[in-house]
């Protein structure tokens, strides 16, 4: 007969099942302390990522609204002016430098993620004298913008005060060939509070600036222009010199260098979609706002469009900032090869895409019949508008969604994917639906801001349809290849491989 201990079961079949059960408790413990810390850790860092970019955002689109005030006081004919010409800046120059600025999301955002430090460096500077060379043809066009102008129907008078303002805006121009490549660069390393310190610091000066150029120097309403100008330089050198003086970037920043001169279709391979994407949207906005020219009672339908425009103008920067933040962490993960981190952070911001829409959209219903009075005393424009908040909140809620989402495709480098879902969204369904249900059922502006939704419902869907689809692990192994293409092609080193195991540890 065998020995007792070797025949009697260590534990019986209960304890076995007890033990297992207990086992997998403390398996499942750790696991969610685990994804509660990555929760609480992305939360914080896409948190400071958007929230001083917001701010940021928010306070630099303010100096223009600050100079057409200063203007607006000189007299209908000079506001009518300089709001014809910061249109058209920004349709034919200003929207171009944002767009080719987006491909630095990529660049430097995988580079850093790569641990390519200089290589940052070199995107920047590479990016800074790209966009000034495209700057050059650009402000050579508007100096003759006021001829144009009149062909496209605007009024001769109004026509040649814009082309008076906006050759002063040329200085805005330049600096924004600049500024778009610094901001990027900050955002990609997540070095943005100082960034909304310098705008607000740059807004503070610009008001009194408003004034003395205007009125103490006497240019007149061209003092808005040059104005906008000074303080947009101002950021600029702001930024130069916190990169060029703080050890934060002593890495990523060595200095000015040839190698900048170096790989310039690689730039504009990704640059080029990248302004197509963003210009495509915002020229959409542009044709809805021109389009209520063409309707009965035009003032009515321009004054209360351009309102609903100007309000979502601003909401617009609360996702801009949220499609900052998903596009640096994303871009940082691929370029690190973590791209199951990359996927994670991507779902989070998604998911704050959501609660923020449903605040935004809660917010403007309650303010339905507040919001007209802010802009206009005018009982028909007051009617009209509060009848239009409903059409302008649900823009606001997709406006949410599809920032993030295209945050999502220049953190990823699909910036031409991202161009095709604008062209096929706004200009395939969105004016032809916007142009048929205004002057075909007679809609009016209704009809103009249906069409608006369709296009940026179609867009979200498509862009969404994409994002679901998307092989992670492909696109970290192209932004390895981007990158240490790159670096290749500047030192020939080789590239690091990370293993599943280590993506799925680092999601934090």
């Amino acid at each position: 007969m065998e020995p007792e201990h070797l025949t009697k079961p260590l534990l019986k079949d209960e304890d076995n099942h007890k033990l297992l059960l207990s086992r997998n408790s403390s398996c499942e413990s750790g696991e969610t302390d685990d994804f509660r810390k990555w929760l609480v850790d992305e939360l914080s860092k896409q948190f400071w990522i958007s929230g001083p970019l917001i701010l940021f955002y928010l306070l630099n689109y303010s100096l223009s609204s600050v100079s057409l005030m200063y203007v607006g006081h000189l007299g209908e004919l000079e506001l009518a002016s300089s709001q014809l010409a910061v249109s058209t800046a920004y349709a034919t120059g200003l929207n171009l430098m944002i767009g080719l600025g987006g491909a630095l999301e990529t660049l430097c955002g995988q580079a850093y993620g790569a641990k390519e430090y200089r290589l940052t460096g070199i995107f920047l500077q590479r990016g800074m004298l790209l966009l000034t060379l495209v700057c050059i043809p650009i402000s050579l066009s508007w100096m003759k913008i006021g001829s144009i102008l009149v062909f496209a129907g605007q009024n001769p008078a109004i026509a040649e005060g814009a082309q008076e303002y906006i050759r002063f805006y040329t200085l805005s121009l330049f600096a924004y060939a600049v500024l778009q490549p610094l901001i990027r660069f900050l955002q990609t390393q997540s070095a943005v509070k100082p960034m909304a310190m310098f705008a607000a610091i740059t807004l503070m000066m610009h008001v009194p600036l408003c004034y003395f150029v205007i009125h103490t120097l006497g240019f007149g309403f061209r003092g808005g222009a040059i104005a906008t100008g000074i303080s947009q330089w101002t950021n600029v050198m702001f930024m130069g010199a916190y990169i060029s003086f703080s050890p934060t970037f002593s890495k990523t920043w060595t200095g000015f260098s040839t190698e900048a001169f170096q790989d310039v279709y690689l730039f504009f391979r990704v640059a080029l979609p990248s302004a197509v994407m963003t210009c495509l949207e915002f020229w959409c906005s542009d044709l809805i706002i021109l389009s209520s020219g063409l309707l009965p009672n035009p003032q009515l339908e321009t004054s209360s469009l351009s309102i609903c425009a100007n309000t979502l103008a601003w909401l617009y920067m609360i996702p801009l900032g949220l499609s900052a933040s998903v596009s640096t962490r994303a871009s940082n993960k691929l370029g690190a090869g973590l791209p199951y981190a990359a996927k994670a952070a991507v779902k989070l911001t998604v998911s704050i895409a959501v609660i923020e829409g449903v605040v935004v959209g809660c917010l403007l219903l309650s303010m339905r019949h507040i919001l007209p009075y802010l802009f206009s005393s005018d009982p028909d424009v007051i009617s009209y508008v509060s009848s239009m908040v409903p059409f302008i909140t649900v823009i606001a809620i997709l406006d949410g969604f599809q920032n993030t989402l295209s945050g999502v495709a220049k953190g990823c480098g699909w910036q031409r994917v991202g161009a095709y879902c604008n062209l096929g969204a706004f200009y395939g369904v969105g004016i032809p639906v916007g142009l048929m249900l205004t002057f075909h059922f007679h809609l009016r502006g209704y009809g103009l801001w249906g069409g608006m939704i369709a296009g940026e419902f179609t867009q979200v869907l498509l862009l969404s349809c994409i994002t679901c689809t998307l092989n992670w692990q492909k696109l970290a192994d192209e932004a390895e290849q981007r990158v240490h293409g790159s670096k290749n092609h500047l030192h020939g080193a080789l590239p690091r491989i990370v293993t599943k195991k280590e993506d799925r540890l680092a999601l934090a």
